[in-house]
């Protein structure tokens, strides 16, 4: 058997494996190069199984050889392949970053345990995307929550400890709803294996205990994926962690939530029992307006710019969730590749954050007066990423836009197209605030001098930021492959 036939498992062995080797090792710099390796190594293979995937078709991958559905399958599609290379694709940049940006932020006693808790988290993500068993999913999900808490808690402001704390008890919650979900999808069915189950429920749709399961489900999910009014915990986890934390989650943990959603509306219940049989439709569109509207209201009066882009977070997920909801290829599509456009806007953003923070000591919006003279590349990459958020022509964020506005045409929905133009306003706004306090004002007298931002946070920061341009003008690879995920989905196909 060739290594190339196991890359599914080795996707998510590789970092699991780098985590205790971490804890065994301690010293800091040692505990680094394994994390980076793993992370570039789980980089690797998730390209290779994408086009593994392009040329060859859903590979479906029986661990210990036991088939499905009696063993666990893992499954990697179209819209699983995309996801992976969006996760590990992350992490093997902020890792980098990570290394000075934890040295003014973590105490020194605690780097190793930081490495252990992200490769931790990065294979639970990567687990959750590329697993075909429902109980696994779970498993992950607790994987990669749970050490999302410890990364949270390890930041220096004592607010961390409240933020990860009230993350902690939302979590567990969503996870007790998912559970209860899944348990009671068990119950009628018989099986765990997601393309299974989804075969077996066609008898039973419209019952009960699968209508609970799909109500437990999908607020357990919302939970995680932080939908308006269940993102509670969203604004203090990205406010107080270490900038790494915040970068890597605000780019992966809540798209993978969508993405379990996705998986079980289409490839489980199917579209029918989701959007014939259910008012899920209208529900989605409302928390979805709902989402995009108060989330950027709430943004635009925000004076930490932290918080400021946590609440963007909250309505640009608004935007995923309005593309489920048009329940068409356009509207799916648009979802999807905003899952990566967001993904990739906000991780640049968080880290330039970061680097903002170390060099002027803060990321108030008081702290950044001036910033475009005192920091003027962090400052232009910052503005990009805002031109994404309000979906300019250019960045990353028109494609997903776009998109949106073409699925609303496609249903002759024009209020919903000047909805979706207003909120863009309401972005236009909160982005301006940083405009006019980094370029229109002065430096505050007591202002210090800038810190130098060190090359290991600048480097992969500004490959984000140039992601944003280039994912905005060639979109072979994002749309291209939104777009077969989508009609894959809409086919109930995994």
């Amino acid at each position: 058997m060739s290594l190339a036939q196991h890359l599914p498992a080795l996707q998510v062995v590789v970092p699991l494996i780098a985590a205790p080797l971490t804890v065994l090792l301690r010293q800091r710099s040692v505990a680094f190069a394994v994390a980076l390796v793993a992370s570039w190594i789980a980089f690797a293979i998730s390209i290779l199984l994408w086009l593994q995937v392009a040329s060859g078709g859903t590979i479906s991958y029986a661990i210990g050889s036991w088939p499905a559905p009696w063993g666990i399958e893992y499954r990697v599609d179209r819209l699983s392949s995309f996801l992976l290379v969006l996760v590990s694709g992350i992490a093997a940049l902020v890792l980098p970053f990570s290394r000075s940006s934890i040295e003014a932020e973590v105490p020194p006693q605690q780097h190793y345990l930081f490495y252990t808790m992200f490769v931790l988290c990065l294979a639970g993500l990567l687990g959750i995307a590329i697993t075909g068993d429902a109980f696994n999913i779970f498993v992950f999900i607790e994987v990669s929550s749970l050490s999302a808490y410890v990364l949270i808690a390890l930041g220096r402001d004592r607010r961390a400890l409240f933020a990860a704390y009230q993350y902690l008890i939302m979590g567990s919650i969503g996870a007790t709803f998912l559970v209860v979900g899944i348990g009671l999808l068990y119950l009628m069915t018989g099986t765990l294996n997601l393309a299974d189950m989804g075969q077996r429920l066609a008898s039973v749709q419209g019952t009960r205990p699968v209508l609970a399961a799909l109500a437990f489900i999908t607020v357990g999910i919302s939970l995680k994926l932080a939908l308006f009014p269940l993102h509670q915990w969203l604004p203090n986890a990205y406010a107080y962690a270490p900038s790494a934390v915040s970068a890597f989650l605000a780019a992966t943990a809540t798209k993978v939530a969508v993405y379990v959603l996705l998986r079980f509306y289409f490839s489980v219940f199917g579209e029918s029992a989701v959007f014939a049989k259910l008012p899920m439709q209208e529900m989605m569109l409302l928390l979805a307006l709902a989402g995009m509207f108060a989330a950027s209201t709430i943004a635009i009066f925000q004076t930490d710019l932290r918080r400021l882009f946590a609440y963007s977070s909250v309505a640009q997920i608004g935007y995923i969730i309005l593309g489920l909801s048009f329940n068409s290829v356009n509207g799916l599509t648009a979802s999807i590749v905003h899952l990566f456009n967001h993904g990739v806007t906000k991780g640049a953003i968080f880290m330039l954050l970061g680097c903002v923070a170390l060099g002027v000591g803060g990321t108030s919006l008081a702290r950044v007066q001036g910033l475009g003279k005192r920091m003027p590349l962090a400052s232009f990459g910052i503005v990009i990423g805002g031109l994404s958020l309000m979906g300019v022509p250019g960045t990353a964020g028109f494609i997903s836009k776009w998109y949106l506005l073409l699925a609303a045409l496609e249903k002759g929905q024009w209020w919903l197209v000047f909805m979706i133009v207003l909120s863009s306003l309401l972005a236009a706004v909160y982005v301006w605030r940083f405009v006019e306090a980094a370029y229109l004002r002065e430096p505050r007298q007591d202002a210090a001098n800038v810190t130098a931002t060190p090359w290991l946070m600048s480097v992969p920061t500004a490959v984000m930021v140039l992601a944003i341009v280039y994912f905005g003008l060639d979109t072979s690879f994002t749309l291209g492959t939104a777009t077969e995920a989508a009609a894959a989905l809409l086919r109930g196909t995994r």
